[in-house]
């Protein structure tokens, strides 16, 4: 019996012409489904509608978690093995440890830090960026690498017992991953400023088990401002890494308090005092720390070996109380419920912030966030225990958790800001609105006294050390960008200064210039002459003899082609003139354009008007 010969259904599909609208939809649906062609149609969805912002934030939430509970499983792995205490004790809460591990833990992390920051000065390696900047100058642009790096020193920094926290590292890796999702999809200033905030604000959820907190994180202290359009995005991401954290084993700086009662009336005037002896401590604090770190600059010493200097005096410092070291979650843990002596208390907080200062100063890398809860609660607990001696006559005494979560919480915002932010961990870790209400009142106090006495908190101090000038994350990155070369117009009218008025009004009728630039061959820019003052009736007599030159205005008030926006409003402000000029350099003064300060005025509105797009649309 003879067989069918079959073809192989390939050997058909070759011998069959497909009519031509089956074989434009197979062609359209292969181009489609191609993968550069779905990352194009991925990123259009989401600068095209904010809406895909949410999953994005929540995948960077889910990340920040994932990371926050990695780095503290490492750190803790590492607290056991170098100072042989138990897996599930903190550092800090230890009663003692071994004087040799504590002198030499931190000398030999830091001296690894230390090298590998004059490896950074040797390869000529920029400073990496925190979120804060990244978001006020850069347009949230941070470097995934730098993120990474800065992450692991803060690892190796709270991992040897360093005074410092982990949450620096936290927020840096967070925004670092979200910052290089965001440019991978290309998204705009605004959204890729958001995202980091996301970042940010997913970590602090994590670490603190508080996704309130974390969310106010983002707005208050990482994108500056509070808006309707990125309110879902930022709390997507603080939501997704609290569950995120929660899941693998529960936030690392989760903070638990005996039930608080109800602040009364009569309270809130003693707390609100401490609030304002906190805000002083913060400003001590910030200028403080700015001579630790000009003392190790100034120190003839190679720069690899200051950071070992640092780690010495810090295991000094922890053979006297191991609370010192590293962030002093276990020690904050331990003291809000025992009985303890104000010396005891006072000797504490100044050990603390000694070795928290001398840790940053020398070159370890962390964050004051959790020192500042900690000092700030033994700060209220001594403020509780002194009250009855300090207001003699007054039969008022304050309960101490109260009196901690207060000096806690206004600490923290005089030293890291936020006022927002500290109230809603206090608000996540009592889960009592009327204690709340009474430490927002103290956080505001504390906050409004920084902002007027001081201007900065401790992350913008540091950075005005280095020569910045920001106050907050507001972008103000486009000020910067804008400068004059940008602006000004090359159409300007110049004349010889050796050209008589006549002249002048020869060759420059009225209506055909707004003014005009005087110039020397030899000296180059003299000034500049408004053409309505050029026709004045005072020089119609002599206006044949009379020279440009004379009458020139302002010969020594222009603009350079690199300074940005702000300086040159300054400009016209200080000359009182409605035109300037714009020379090539100070040394030549040749003229290359003229800026008007009705025109730059418009473009810093219309600028300020695009910056602001995102928080006033509420849509």
């Amino acid at each position: 019996m003879n067989r069918p010969n079959i073809q192989p259904a390939s050997d058909l599909a070759a011998g069959v012409t497909l009519p031509p609208l089956v074989a434009s939809f197979i062609a359209h649906a292969a181009n489609f489904a191609s993968p550069r062609n779905a990352a194009i149609r991925l990123r259009a969805m989401v600068r095209g509608n904010e809406f895909f912002l949410i999953p994005l934030a929540c995948i960077v939430g889910v990340v920040a978690g994932l990371v926050v509970t990695v780095m503290s499983e490492i750190t803790q792995i590492a607290h056991t093995v170098i100072y042989g205490i138990p897996l599930d004790v903190r550092l800090s809460a230890t009663v003692q440890v071994h004087p040799v591990a504590a002198l030499a833990a931190p000398t030999l992390g830091g001296l690894l830090l230390g090298v590998m920051e004059w490896l950074r000065r040797r390869w000529q390696i920029l400073n990496a960026v925190d979120p804060i900047e990244a978001n006020a100058l850069r347009g949230g642009r941070l470097s995934f690498r730098d993120s990474v790096i800065v992450s692991a020193q803060t690892l190796i920094s709270n991992g040897c017992g360093a005074s410092v926290g982990l949450e620096a590292g936290y927020t840096q890796f967070g925004a670092g991953v979200a910052s290089w999702l965001g440019r991978l999809m290309k998204l705009r200033r605004h959204d890729l400023r958001l995202m980091v905030g996301c970042g940010a604000a997913g970590a602090i959820a994590a670490a603190f088990g508080a996704p309130l907190t974390g969310a106010f994180f983002g707005w208050e202290l990482i994108v500056g401002v509070y808006s309707i359009g990125s309110a879902a995005p930022i709390l997507t991401a603080a939501i997704s890494a609290a569950l995120t954290a929660r899941s693998l084993g529960g936030a690392p700086y989760m903070i638990e308090v005996p039930p608080v009662s109800a602040i009364l009336p009569e309270q809130y005037i003693p707390l609100l005092v401490l609030a304002l002896l906190t805000g002083m401590l913060g400003i001590a604090v910030m200028v403080f720390g700015g001579a630790v770190e000009r003392l190790f600059n100034r120190w003839p010493l190679p720069i690899w070996i200051r950071t070992a200097i640092g780690g010495l005096c810090v295991g000094g410092m922890a053979i006297i109380t191991p609370q010192v070291l590293a962030a002093g979650h276990g020690a904050m843990i331990t003291d809000i419920g025992r009985e303890m002596s104000a010396s005891l208390i006072l000797t504490i907080i100044l050990l603390k912030l000694t070795a928290s200062l001398v840790s940053l100063a020398s070159g370890f890398r962390g964050g004051l966030f959790f020192a500042s809860l900690f000092v700030g609660c033994l700060f209220g607990k001594l403020f509780a225990m002194l009250f009855p001696l300090l207001a003699v006559g007054v039969a008022l005494a304050l309960d101490p958790t109260t009196s901690m979560l207060t000096g806690m919480a206004s600490l923290a915002v005089a030293i890291v800001g936020g006022p927002l932010t500290m109230s809603f961990l206090v608000l996540e870790t009592t889960h009592n609105l009327e204690v709340t209400a009474g430490v927002l009142a103290a956080c505001l106090v504390s906050n409004v006294f920084v902002r007027t006495a001081f201007g900065h908190s401790f992350s913008t101090w540091r950075l005005h050390l280095r020569g910045e000038t920001i106050k907050s994350a507001n972008d103000v990155g486009w000020l910067r960008s804008l400068t004059v070369d940008r602006m000004m117009r090359t159409d300007m009218a110049v004349v010889d200064c050796e050209a008589t008025i006549a002249d002048c009004r020869r060759e420059f009728p009225l209506g055909s210039h707004s003014v005009i630039f005087v110039v020397d061959n030899a000296t180059g820019y003299r000034g500049f002459i408004p053409l309505l003052e050029l026709f004045s009736s005072e020089y119609d007599l002599g206006a044949s003899d009379k020279k440009a030159g004379e009458i020139a205005k302002c010969p020594d008030m222009f603009l350079l082609p690199s300074m940005n926006i702000k300086v040159a409003m300054a400009h016209f402000s200080r000359a009182e003139a409605e035109f300037l000029a714009v020379l090539e350099s100070p040394s030549s003064l040749k003229i290359v354009g003229m800026l008007t300060e009705a025109a730059t005025t418009r473009r810093y509105v219309e600028e300020l008007g695009r910056a602001a797009q995102g928080v006033l649309d509420l849509s």
